[in-house]
Protein backbone atom coordinates (compact mmCIF):
# COMPACT_ATOMS: atom_id res chain seq x y z
CA UNK A 1 0.00 0.00 0.00
CA UNK A 2 1.05 3.77 -0.34
CA UNK A 3 2.25 5.43 2.09
CA UNK A 4 0.51 8.22 3.89
CA UNK A 5 1.93 11.40 4.18
CA UNK A 6 0.80 13.94 6.96
CA UNK A 7 1.18 17.56 5.49
CA UNK A 8 4.31 19.72 5.99
CA UNK A 9 3.70 22.41 8.25
CA UNK A 10 4.55 26.02 8.11
CA UNK A 11 5.51 26.97 11.13
CA UNK A 12 6.83 25.36 13.96
CA UNK A 13 5.81 25.77 18.00
CA UNK A 14 8.89 27.32 20.08
CA UNK A 15 9.62 23.71 21.49
CA UNK A 16 9.63 21.99 17.97
CA UNK A 17 12.13 24.84 16.71
CA UNK A 18 14.19 24.41 19.85
CA UNK A 19 14.50 20.56 19.04
CA UNK A 20 14.92 20.88 15.34
CA UNK A 21 17.74 23.33 16.28
CA UNK A 22 19.13 21.14 19.03
CA UNK A 23 18.83 23.92 21.73
CA UNK A 24 17.07 24.97 24.94
CA UNK A 25 13.81 27.62 25.00
CA UNK A 26 15.86 30.36 26.37
CA UNK A 27 18.66 29.95 24.08
CA UNK A 28 15.90 29.55 21.35
CA UNK A 29 14.63 33.22 22.65
CA UNK A 30 17.66 34.48 22.12
CA UNK A 31 18.14 33.23 18.92
CA UNK A 32 15.51 35.96 18.28
CA UNK A 33 16.38 38.65 20.36
CA UNK A 34 19.69 38.28 18.16
CA UNK A 35 17.70 38.61 14.96
CA UNK A 36 18.85 35.03 14.04
CA UNK A 37 15.12 34.20 14.15
CA UNK A 38 12.24 35.48 13.23
CA UNK A 39 8.60 34.97 15.25
CA UNK A 40 5.42 35.77 14.60
CA UNK A 41 1.76 35.00 16.87
CA UNK A 42 -0.37 32.70 15.86
CA UNK A 43 -3.54 34.19 15.35
CA UNK A 44 -5.87 31.48 17.44
CA UNK A 45 -3.78 30.34 20.38
CA UNK A 46 -1.77 33.28 20.51
CA UNK A 47 1.64 31.99 21.30
CA UNK A 48 4.61 32.46 19.00
CA UNK A 49 5.61 30.73 16.08
CA UNK A 50 8.38 30.20 13.90
CA UNK A 51 8.63 28.92 10.24
CA UNK A 52 9.80 25.84 9.52
CA UNK A 53 12.01 26.83 6.50
CA UNK A 54 13.15 29.08 8.55
CA UNK A 55 14.43 27.17 11.25
CA UNK A 56 15.90 23.80 9.33
CA UNK A 57 18.03 26.45 7.31
CA UNK A 58 19.46 27.45 10.55
CA UNK A 59 19.24 24.23 11.97
CA UNK A 60 21.99 22.97 8.71
CA UNK A 61 24.29 26.51 8.63
CA UNK A 62 25.17 25.20 12.55
CA UNK A 63 26.00 21.56 10.87
CA UNK A 64 28.07 23.11 8.57
CA UNK A 65 29.41 25.42 11.04
CA UNK A 66 30.66 22.47 13.50
CA UNK A 67 32.63 20.91 10.50
CA UNK A 68 33.18 23.30 8.01
CA UNK A 69 36.88 23.97 9.31
CA UNK A 70 37.74 19.80 9.43
CA UNK A 71 36.77 19.02 6.14
CA UNK A 72 36.69 22.27 3.81
CA UNK A 73 40.14 21.65 2.29
CA UNK A 74 39.41 18.13 2.30
CA UNK A 75 35.98 17.98 0.12
CA UNK A 76 36.52 20.87 -2.18
CA UNK A 77 35.44 18.47 -4.99
CA UNK A 78 31.98 17.00 -3.58
CA UNK A 79 32.00 20.13 -0.96
CA UNK A 80 32.85 22.85 0.57
CA UNK A 81 33.88 25.54 -1.82
CA UNK A 82 37.24 26.53 -0.20
CA UNK A 83 40.71 25.95 -2.18
CA UNK A 84 43.93 27.04 -1.59
CA UNK A 85 45.71 29.16 -4.55
CA UNK A 86 49.44 30.85 -4.35
CA UNK A 87 48.58 33.88 -6.30
CA UNK A 88 46.91 36.21 -4.22
CA UNK A 89 46.61 37.61 -0.77
CA UNK A 90 44.14 40.28 0.63
CA UNK A 91 45.22 40.66 4.19
CA UNK A 92 44.87 43.54 6.54
CA UNK A 93 44.07 46.03 4.16
CA UNK A 94 46.07 45.16 1.37
CA UNK A 95 46.88 43.60 -1.62
CA UNK A 96 49.38 41.07 -2.40
CA UNK A 97 50.33 39.25 -5.90
CA UNK A 98 52.50 36.26 -5.24
CA UNK A 99 53.79 38.47 -2.03
CA UNK A 100 54.39 41.80 -3.86
CA UNK A 101 52.56 44.66 -2.63
CA UNK A 102 50.04 45.22 -5.26
CA UNK A 103 50.04 48.62 -5.06
CA UNK A 104 53.72 49.59 -5.10
CA UNK A 105 53.99 47.20 -8.00
CA UNK A 106 51.73 48.95 -9.73
CA UNK A 107 53.50 52.40 -9.52
CA UNK A 108 55.77 51.20 -12.39
CA UNK A 109 54.51 47.89 -13.80
CA UNK A 110 52.56 47.25 -16.94
CA UNK A 111 49.72 44.45 -17.23
CA UNK A 112 52.51 42.47 -19.28
CA UNK A 113 54.80 42.70 -16.46
CA UNK A 114 52.19 41.29 -13.83
CA UNK A 115 50.90 39.20 -15.85
CA UNK A 116 54.76 37.94 -15.85
CA UNK A 117 54.49 37.51 -12.46
CA UNK A 118 51.19 35.87 -11.78
CA UNK A 119 51.94 33.42 -14.71
CA UNK A 120 55.74 32.84 -13.34
CA UNK A 121 56.92 33.09 -16.55
CA UNK A 122 59.66 35.54 -17.86
CA UNK A 123 58.19 38.49 -19.97
CA UNK A 124 59.47 36.46 -23.41
CA UNK A 125 56.45 34.87 -23.40
CA UNK A 126 55.40 38.05 -24.74
CA UNK A 127 57.73 37.97 -27.43
CA UNK A 128 55.60 35.16 -28.74
CA UNK A 129 55.27 35.41 -32.50
CA UNK A 130 52.59 33.16 -32.35
CA UNK A 131 49.03 34.84 -33.81
CA UNK A 132 45.25 33.15 -33.33
CA UNK A 133 44.55 31.91 -36.22
CA UNK A 134 41.41 34.11 -37.11
CA UNK A 135 41.72 35.91 -40.99
CA UNK A 136 41.69 39.74 -41.30
CA UNK A 137 38.38 39.49 -43.00
CA UNK A 138 36.75 37.37 -40.37
CA UNK A 139 37.76 39.80 -37.49
CA UNK A 140 36.82 43.42 -39.47
CA UNK A 141 33.18 41.11 -40.33
CA UNK A 142 33.20 40.65 -36.69
CA UNK A 143 33.86 44.25 -35.63
CA UNK A 144 31.28 45.51 -37.86
CA UNK A 145 28.85 43.46 -36.64
CA UNK A 146 29.41 44.39 -33.21
CA UNK A 147 30.88 47.66 -33.25
CA UNK A 148 27.81 49.46 -31.81
CA UNK A 149 27.62 47.07 -29.32
CA UNK A 150 28.70 48.09 -25.04
CA UNK A 151 32.53 46.82 -24.90
CA UNK A 152 31.33 43.63 -22.57
CA UNK A 153 28.92 42.87 -24.93
CA UNK A 154 30.92 42.76 -28.02
CA UNK A 155 34.00 40.92 -26.05
CA UNK A 156 31.26 38.19 -25.22
CA UNK A 157 30.37 37.76 -29.21
CA UNK A 158 34.01 38.05 -29.97
CA UNK A 159 35.92 35.78 -27.58
CA UNK A 160 33.63 32.73 -28.12
CA UNK A 161 34.12 33.21 -32.13
CA UNK A 162 37.95 33.08 -31.50
CA UNK A 163 38.23 30.25 -29.70
CA UNK A 164 35.56 28.35 -32.08
CA UNK A 165 38.61 29.41 -35.08
CA UNK A 166 41.37 27.32 -32.28
CA UNK A 167 39.36 24.91 -31.32
CA UNK A 168 41.29 22.45 -33.91
CA UNK A 169 44.39 23.66 -32.73
CA UNK A 170 43.63 22.75 -29.26
CA UNK A 171 42.53 19.70 -29.79
CA UNK A 172 45.73 18.84 -31.08
CA UNK A 173 47.55 20.25 -28.53
CA UNK A 174 48.40 23.72 -30.07
CA UNK A 175 49.71 26.11 -29.29
CA UNK A 176 51.60 26.10 -26.01
CA UNK A 177 49.56 27.10 -22.78
CA UNK A 178 51.28 30.30 -22.50
CA UNK A 179 50.98 31.38 -26.59
CA UNK A 180 47.45 31.36 -26.45
CA UNK A 181 47.33 33.10 -22.78
CA UNK A 182 48.47 35.78 -24.76
CA UNK A 183 46.67 35.66 -27.78
CA UNK A 184 43.67 35.85 -25.57
CA UNK A 185 44.72 39.10 -23.97
CA UNK A 186 45.69 40.50 -27.43
CA UNK A 187 42.15 39.05 -28.34
CA UNK A 188 39.99 40.65 -25.64
CA UNK A 189 41.75 43.81 -25.71
CA UNK A 190 41.17 44.32 -29.39
CA UNK A 191 37.58 43.31 -28.84
CA UNK A 192 36.90 45.78 -26.04
CA UNK A 193 37.87 48.32 -27.80
CA UNK A 194 36.58 47.34 -31.66
CA UNK A 195 40.34 47.62 -32.67
CA UNK A 196 42.30 44.91 -34.44
CA UNK A 197 44.50 42.51 -32.28
CA UNK A 198 48.24 44.04 -31.74
CA UNK A 199 51.54 43.84 -30.10
CA UNK A 200 52.10 46.78 -28.41
CA UNK A 201 51.83 46.86 -24.64
CA UNK A 202 48.25 46.57 -23.68
CA UNK A 203 47.46 49.81 -21.85
CA UNK A 204 49.08 51.44 -25.24
CA UNK A 205 46.28 49.73 -27.54
CA UNK A 206 43.56 51.10 -25.44
CA UNK A 207 44.84 54.19 -25.27
CA UNK A 208 45.64 54.50 -29.33
CA UNK A 209 41.72 53.67 -29.57
CA UNK A 210 40.65 56.18 -26.72
CA UNK A 211 43.01 59.09 -27.71
CA UNK A 212 45.25 59.39 -24.70
CA UNK A 213 48.35 60.67 -25.21
CA UNK A 214 49.62 62.62 -22.23
CA UNK A 215 52.76 60.06 -20.44
CA UNK A 216 50.97 60.60 -17.00
CA UNK A 217 47.50 59.78 -18.36
CA UNK A 218 49.19 56.96 -20.18
CA UNK A 219 50.71 55.93 -16.35
CA UNK A 220 47.21 56.17 -15.10
CA UNK A 221 45.89 53.76 -17.41
CA UNK A 222 48.30 51.50 -17.26
CA UNK A 223 48.26 51.38 -13.26
CA UNK A 224 44.44 50.64 -13.54
CA UNK A 225 44.29 47.83 -15.33
CA UNK A 226 47.89 46.38 -12.75
CA UNK A 227 45.37 46.97 -10.09
CA UNK A 228 42.85 45.04 -11.06
CA UNK A 229 44.87 41.97 -12.62
CA UNK A 230 43.70 39.75 -9.59
CA UNK A 231 41.66 39.91 -6.41
CA UNK A 232 41.98 36.19 -4.48
CA UNK A 233 38.20 33.99 -5.08
CA UNK A 234 35.92 36.84 -6.65
CA UNK A 235 32.87 35.59 -8.32
CA UNK A 236 34.20 36.06 -11.51
CA UNK A 237 37.48 34.08 -10.98
CA UNK A 238 35.45 31.40 -8.92
CA UNK A 239 33.75 30.62 -12.12
CA UNK A 240 36.85 30.92 -14.14
CA UNK A 241 38.16 28.14 -11.86
CA UNK A 242 34.85 26.41 -12.04
CA UNK A 243 35.26 26.16 -15.71
CA UNK A 244 38.88 24.81 -15.91
CA UNK A 245 38.25 22.09 -13.77
CA UNK A 246 36.09 20.61 -16.49
CA UNK A 247 39.46 21.05 -18.53
CA UNK A 248 38.17 23.70 -20.58
CA UNK A 249 41.03 25.59 -22.67
CA UNK A 250 41.07 29.04 -21.77
CA UNK A 251 39.67 30.84 -23.89
CA UNK A 252 36.41 28.78 -22.39
CA UNK A 253 36.95 29.68 -19.25
CA UNK A 254 37.70 33.30 -19.89
CA UNK A 255 35.07 33.96 -21.21
CA UNK A 256 32.82 32.73 -18.50
CA UNK A 257 34.33 34.77 -16.20
CA UNK A 258 33.81 37.65 -18.77
CA UNK A 259 30.47 37.04 -18.57
CA UNK A 260 30.28 36.82 -14.65
CA UNK A 261 32.20 40.19 -14.12
CA UNK A 262 29.41 41.93 -16.85
CA UNK A 263 27.06 41.36 -13.74
CA UNK A 264 25.86 44.26 -11.83
CA UNK A 265 27.12 43.28 -8.62
CA UNK A 266 30.52 42.52 -10.29
CA UNK A 267 32.00 44.67 -12.50
CA UNK A 268 28.97 46.09 -13.99
CA UNK A 269 28.93 48.71 -10.94
CA UNK A 270 30.65 50.42 -13.02
CA UNK A 271 28.21 51.45 -15.31
CA UNK A 272 25.47 52.47 -11.90
CA UNK A 273 28.45 54.49 -10.77
CA UNK A 274 28.39 56.12 -14.08
CA UNK A 275 24.57 56.39 -13.80
CA UNK A 276 25.26 58.10 -10.10
CA UNK A 277 28.09 60.23 -11.48
CA UNK A 278 25.01 61.87 -14.16
CA UNK A 279 21.91 62.29 -11.64
CA UNK A 280 24.20 63.62 -9.27
CA UNK A 281 25.40 66.21 -11.72
CA UNK A 282 21.77 66.64 -12.90
CA UNK A 283 20.87 67.40 -9.34
CA UNK A 284 22.89 70.33 -8.06
CA UNK A 285 23.26 70.16 -4.91
CA UNK A 286 25.41 66.93 -4.26
CA UNK A 287 24.66 66.41 -0.04
CA UNK A 288 20.52 66.57 -0.73
CA UNK A 289 21.40 64.17 -3.62
CA UNK A 290 23.00 61.43 -1.48
CA UNK A 291 20.93 61.83 1.58
CA UNK A 292 17.97 61.44 -1.08
CA UNK A 293 19.38 58.13 -1.43
CA UNK A 294 20.29 56.91 1.42
CA UNK A 295 16.63 57.90 2.47
CA UNK A 296 15.76 55.20 -0.15
CA UNK A 297 18.29 52.61 0.93
CA UNK A 298 16.19 50.94 3.54
CA UNK A 299 20.01 50.44 5.10
CA UNK A 300 21.03 48.47 2.04
CA UNK A 301 23.66 51.63 1.72
CA UNK A 302 25.81 49.45 -0.67
CA UNK A 303 23.56 48.68 -3.61
CA UNK A 304 21.86 52.41 -3.31
CA UNK A 305 25.51 53.99 -3.15
CA UNK A 306 27.12 51.71 -6.15
CA UNK A 307 31.22 52.02 -5.86
CA UNK A 308 31.03 52.25 -2.05
CA UNK A 309 32.34 50.01 0.96
CA UNK A 310 34.48 47.02 0.19
CA UNK A 311 33.61 44.38 2.81
CA UNK A 312 37.57 43.18 2.70
CA UNK A 313 38.87 46.66 3.15
CA UNK A 314 37.38 48.45 5.71
CA UNK A 315 39.67 51.06 6.13
CA UNK A 316 39.18 51.61 2.35
CA UNK A 317 40.02 50.01 -1.13
CA UNK A 318 43.46 50.64 -1.55
CA UNK A 319 43.53 50.09 -5.47
CA UNK A 320 40.74 53.03 -5.15
CA UNK A 321 42.80 55.34 -3.24
CA UNK A 322 46.05 54.95 -5.44
CA UNK A 323 43.98 55.41 -8.51
CA UNK A 324 41.92 58.75 -7.89
CA UNK A 325 45.30 60.15 -6.41
CA UNK A 326 47.15 59.69 -9.49
CA UNK A 327 43.97 60.68 -11.47
CA UNK A 328 44.14 64.03 -9.26
CA UNK A 329 47.81 64.43 -10.41
CA UNK A 330 46.87 64.56 -14.49
CA UNK A 331 43.82 66.41 -15.32
CA UNK A 332 44.60 69.68 -17.17
CA UNK A 333 42.11 71.44 -18.72
CA UNK A 334 39.35 73.39 -16.41
CA UNK A 335 36.48 71.21 -17.46
CA UNK A 336 38.74 68.11 -16.37
CA UNK A 337 39.42 69.86 -12.97
CA UNK A 338 35.46 70.30 -12.61
CA UNK A 339 34.78 67.12 -13.27
CA UNK A 340 37.35 65.70 -10.64
CA UNK A 341 36.06 68.42 -8.16
CA UNK A 342 31.92 66.89 -8.86
CA UNK A 343 33.63 63.04 -7.80
CA UNK A 344 35.05 64.33 -5.40
CA UNK A 345 32.24 65.97 -3.81
CA UNK A 346 30.31 62.72 -4.14
CA UNK A 347 33.23 60.76 -2.48
CA UNK A 348 33.26 63.78 0.41
CA UNK A 349 29.24 63.30 1.29
CA UNK A 350 29.00 59.66 1.39
CA UNK A 351 32.00 59.53 3.79
CA UNK A 352 30.24 61.93 5.83
CA UNK A 353 26.77 60.53 5.92
CA UNK A 354 28.06 56.81 5.77
CA UNK A 355 31.49 56.57 6.27
CA UNK A 356 31.94 54.28 3.17
CA UNK A 357 35.02 54.74 1.22
CA UNK A 358 35.11 54.72 -2.47
CA UNK A 359 35.78 51.33 -4.24
CA UNK A 360 37.72 50.03 -7.30
CA UNK A 361 34.64 50.65 -9.39
CA UNK A 362 34.07 54.40 -7.98
CA UNK A 363 38.00 54.89 -9.22
CA UNK A 364 37.43 53.37 -12.77
CA UNK A 365 34.35 55.07 -13.20
CA UNK A 366 36.09 58.70 -12.31
CA UNK A 367 38.62 57.96 -14.63
CA UNK A 368 36.59 57.79 -17.49
CA UNK A 369 34.31 60.35 -16.31
CA UNK A 370 37.24 62.95 -15.56
CA UNK A 371 39.36 62.06 -18.77
CA UNK A 372 36.26 61.54 -21.26
CA UNK A 373 37.01 58.14 -22.49
CA UNK A 374 34.33 56.50 -24.38
CA UNK A 375 31.46 54.87 -22.47
CA UNK A 376 32.35 51.63 -20.77
CA UNK A 377 36.17 52.03 -20.74
CA UNK A 378 36.03 51.59 -16.72
CA UNK A 379 34.61 48.19 -18.07
CA UNK A 380 37.56 47.80 -20.27
CA UNK A 381 39.97 48.57 -17.94
CA UNK A 382 38.60 46.16 -15.32
CA UNK A 383 38.25 43.49 -17.60
CA UNK A 384 41.22 43.67 -19.57
CA UNK A 385 43.72 43.65 -16.31
CA UNK A 386 41.37 41.15 -15.08
CA UNK A 387 41.84 38.69 -17.38
CA UNK A 388 45.40 38.38 -16.61
CA UNK A 389 44.42 36.90 -13.33
CA UNK A 390 41.59 34.64 -14.62
CA UNK A 391 44.58 33.13 -16.97
CA UNK A 392 46.63 32.90 -13.88
CA UNK A 393 43.68 30.84 -11.76
CA UNK A 394 42.73 29.12 -14.72
CA UNK A 395 46.42 27.26 -14.77
CA UNK A 396 46.70 26.93 -11.60
CA UNK A 397 43.56 25.18 -11.59
CA UNK A 398 44.25 22.90 -14.85
CA UNK A 399 47.74 21.82 -12.48
CA UNK A 400 45.71 21.00 -9.78
CA UNK A 401 43.81 18.58 -12.35
CA UNK A 402 40.70 17.98 -9.73
CA UNK A 403 36.90 18.78 -10.66
CA UNK A 404 35.46 21.42 -8.14
CA UNK A 405 31.74 20.19 -7.26
CA UNK A 406 30.18 21.59 -3.76
CA UNK A 407 27.46 20.21 -2.45
CA UNK A 408 24.07 22.10 -1.88
CA UNK A 409 22.57 22.73 1.61
CA UNK A 410 18.91 21.61 1.50
CA UNK A 411 16.71 23.73 2.87
CA UNK A 412 13.65 22.46 1.74
CA UNK A 413 10.57 20.70 3.35
CA UNK A 414 11.55 17.64 5.05
CA UNK A 415 9.69 14.27 3.52
CA UNK A 416 7.39 13.67 6.51
CA UNK A 417 5.53 10.13 6.83
CA UNK A 418 3.51 8.61 8.89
Amino acid sequence: MPTTRSPVSAYLTATEAAAALGISLPTLYSYVSRGMLRSAPDAISKRRRYAADEVRRLARRKADGKRAGKVAQKVLDWGVPVLESRITLIADGRLFYRGHDAMAFARDATLEQAASLLWECDGACFETQWDAPIHPASWRAWLDETRDFAPQDRALAMLPAAAARMARLFAAGKPAQLDTAVTLLRILAAALVASTPSREPLHRQLAKVWGVRHDGRLSLLRAALVVCADHELNASTFTVRCIASTGMHLFGAVTGGLAALAGPRHCGETMLVTAMFHEAKHAGDIDRYIAGRLARSDGQQRTILPGFGHMLYPAGDPRAALLLDMLSQHVRTRAERQALADVDAIAHAVREATGLAPTVDFALSALERVLRLPAGAAFSLFALGRAVGWIAHAMEQLEDGRLIRPRARYVGPDEMAS
